[in-house]
């Protein structure tokens, strides 16, 4: 069918009749068709009407929850049990003899030397691979390598002159800079100096700024931008210990370095030497989604541990010269960070992705093999094929590849393998749809990890399904993140975020929390003995407030959070996470917020993907460029996402389950102060937000 021209008519033997009405008329039949079309597409390819895509756009603050009876019980596994996945650091799960708790530990290196820092990690890699590419970044429009040893100089060069600006070891430095060449090359400066590096989001406020200044009482802030150097404005004179702000745009960097000629390089290295594993090398600020921020204090050791722990134990993918890890992640989150010291330590080669809103390109340029990714850009890349495929006979084909995937893995997980017709339904889809998803994220992934917020199971299975190598891990600031995950050759298990990582043991307490033992666990919050205290058991176990359960053969499964237990009126006990993570499974669902605490029923609130609600919208033959205040009223949007909830409720007791629901006309974002830096939702802060709605619309009292 052409375009038609609404404005004209044509003369029909019943009269005039304008072209709209032949163009509702034509669009009936085409609609019918499409529809028989659909129909017949589904029936070939066996996929039901109640298929669902697997995705929602942002997470609460917990981890990746499943409810017990989702969590698969291990058969004829006894205790003790071991593995040995890598071919030298076994895996051990017991009881232990003394407290009785379910105990799993990996092991990692021997303890390092004294006098080990994040300096030897960049001067071990000059070292080895001095000539050849260390960091691969954007410069206005062209891509820079720089190698090892140009980097190592650049470092050196830096650090001169913050020594002398007057930096003494152990003094702070709070820095505020996306991931970037920059952000490295300071960072390692810093380090090299025995400095104190204090992390500040690119996002954080100015209040976030000062607090952060005065908690680290940091002598220099250095920042990254005219705008962050706007946003720190006054904080000399407001701030006690803080005396120049140094900005790199201007060239801060450059100064420094200029001032750092007149420093020898003996002065320089008897600096470097002083510098011991156990001296303090940052604080880490935590995003504080479930309180006020808590800056976790980190020694060298910590990170330097956690570096050389992972290539010892994967050492075919990151002792790989050839391999690639695209960085964009922010490295104020220790996640981020301490992965650029891992890469770092291996003979991997890093890019420097130039930001979220050109990953795709990026990935083009350094085709990865390795990747750390949030969820989000897994949704992101999952809904732009969903989207793409539409909701006619391509979307059904795309629905029903998504479905193979899944199955496959299914019984992967279950069985060990899958079936033969499991596999042929499979590989039959690989040439239409799985391949272009592995060439969007470059073509040559082998080890994509997933952390720092949960990622749903499902949409786990698909991508795993679909040749995707995404792995899930778990960890958090507190131990120099990773404190689970799942290394290439561990088998496939659905839900499970993976083994201990090498260095740490896991264990479960008799209430079901998470705690964990290691050399990379932080040793005390700063200047905060009370949070300090309150963080760690009798026998010195970091907890974590996660609650989770450990299988025979070592394997963690997240089931929930103790800061986000409801209790009900009536005195239920609720965790949000399984309700929440189903509802979030609606196709244009953002987020959604599961309450009730003291209160006589449980509630959600609900926000809307924009991005994914047009194209549903118009599928439907609804307005979709109707005001998103509409659509949160909408009967048929309130409808779809009524099935969730009904799903959702499915799964739980009735005293569990989610009565009432309200539609949000906005998200949850760091811009309206409702989510972290880390992309995790600020519950409390959520309720104080939306306390008249909740008490006037959501909980209305009985007259």
């Amino acid at each position: 069918m052409g375009d038609y021209n609404l404005n004209f008519e044509k003369r029909s033997p019943h009269g005039w009749t304008t072209l709209k009405g032949l163009q509702e008329q034509d669009l009936s039949v085409i609609n019918s068709f499409t529809q028989h079309t659909i129909n017949l597409t589904r029936k070939a390819l066996r996929l039901g009407s109640d298929f669902v895509h697997p995705v929602h756009d942002d997470t609460p603050d917990e981890p990746d929850y499943l409810s017990n009876a989702d969590v698969p019980v291990e058969a004829n596994i006894a205790l003790p049990h071991s593995d040995d996945w890598d071919d030298g650091h076994l895996t051990v799960t017991d009881i232990d003899p003394v407290t009785g708790l379910l105990t799993t530990s990996t092991e990692g290196n021997p303890p390092l030397d004294e006098g080990t820092s994040i300096y030897d990690l960049y001067a071990d890699r000059a070292e080895r691979m001095g000539d050849e590419p260390l960091y691969t970044y954007k410069s206005g429009n062209d891509w820079v390598t720089v190698t090892a040893n140009e980097f190592l100089a650049d470092v050196r060069a830096v650090a001169k002159g913050l020594i002398h600006y007057g930096l003494k070891k152990g003094d702070a430095v709070a820095f505020m800079c996306r991931t970037s060449y920059d952000w490295d090359l300071t960072d390692a400066a810093i380090m090299a100096c025995g400095g104190v590096l204090a992390t500040v989001y690119d996002t954080d406020s100015a209040e976030q700024i000062r607090n952060i200044v005065n908690n680290s009482d940091a002598r220099l802030l250095i920042v990254q931008d005219t705008d962050m150097r706007k946003k720190a404005d006054g904080a000399v004179e407001e701030c006690p210990s803080l005396e120049h702000i140094i900005t790199i745009e201007t060239g801060g960097l450059d100064e420094i370095k200029a001032y750092g000629t007149t420093v020898s390089d003996e002065e320089l290295d008897e600096r470097i030497d002083s510098v011991k594993k156990t001296d303090l090398c940052s604080i880490v600020y935590t995003s504080g989604s479930t309180a006020a921020p808590k800056g976790v204090e980190m020694t060298h050791e910590h990170y330097c541990q956690t570096a050389l722990n992972l290539p010892a134990y994967m050492p075919d993918l990151l002792h790989d010269k050839r391999n690639t890890i695209l960085l964009f992640l922010p490295q104020a989150h220790s996640f981020a960070r301490a992965i650029n010291y891992i890469v770092v330590s291996s003979n991997v080669r890093i890019y420097i992705a130039t930001g979220i809103k050109t990953l795709i390109s990026d990935l083009q340029v350094a085709k990865p093999t390795l990747m750390i990714v949030v969820p989000r850009v897994l949704e992101k890349v999952y809904n732009a094929a969903s989207q793409k495929a539409g909701h006619g006979p391509k979307g059904v084909v795309f629905a029903s590849a998504v479905v193979a995937a899944q199955n496959y893995m299914k019984e992967v997980s279950a069985n060990g393998k899958a079936g033969a017709l499991t596999r042929t339904r499979r590989a039959a889809f690989d040439p239409i749809v799985y391949s272009s998803l592995r060439e969007v994220l470059g073509g040559r992934a082998k080890w994509i990890v997933a952390g720092g917020a949960p990622l749903d199971p499902e949409l786990l299975a698909f991508f795993r399904g679909a040749g995707v190598p995404v792995y899930e891990g778990y960890g958090l600031t507190e131990t120099t993140a990773p404190c689970a995950f799942s290394p290439l050759g561990t088998p496939f298990h659905a839900g499970s975020v993976g083994i201990a990582f090498p260095g740490f043991s896991l264990r479960i307490a008799e209430d079901g929390e998470i705690q964990v033992k290691g050399r990379a666990v932080f040793p005390r919050y700063h200047k905060n003995d009370e949070a300090t205290e309150l963080s760690f058991t009798e026998d010195g176990w970091y907890v974590t407030g996660d609650l989770g359960r450990i299988d025979n053969d070592g394997f963690l499964y997240i089931t929930g959070r103790k800061k986000d237990l409801i209790i009900t009126a009536g005195g239920k006990n609720v965790s949000p996470g399984p309700i929440e993570e189903v509802i979030q499974r609606c196709e244009f669902v953002s987020q959604a917020l599961v309450l009730g605490d003291k209160r006589p029923f449980i509630s959600a609130l609900v926000t809307l993907d924009e991005e994914s609600l047009r194209p549903w919208l118009a599928a439907k033959g609804l307005d979709e460029n109707m005001p998103l205040e509409d659509a949160a009223k909408n009967a048929a949007v309130r409808a779809e996402v009524q099935k969730w909830v009904d799903q959702a409720n499915e799964g739980v007791s009735r005293a569990e389950s989610v009565r009432k629901f309200i539609i949000l006309p906005e998200e949850f974002t760091q811009e309206n102060g409702l989510m972290t830096a880390s992309m995790k939702v600020i519950r409390p802060k959520v309720i104080k937000r939306y306390s008249t709605l909740l008490n006037t619309q959501m909980y209305t009292k009985r007259k």
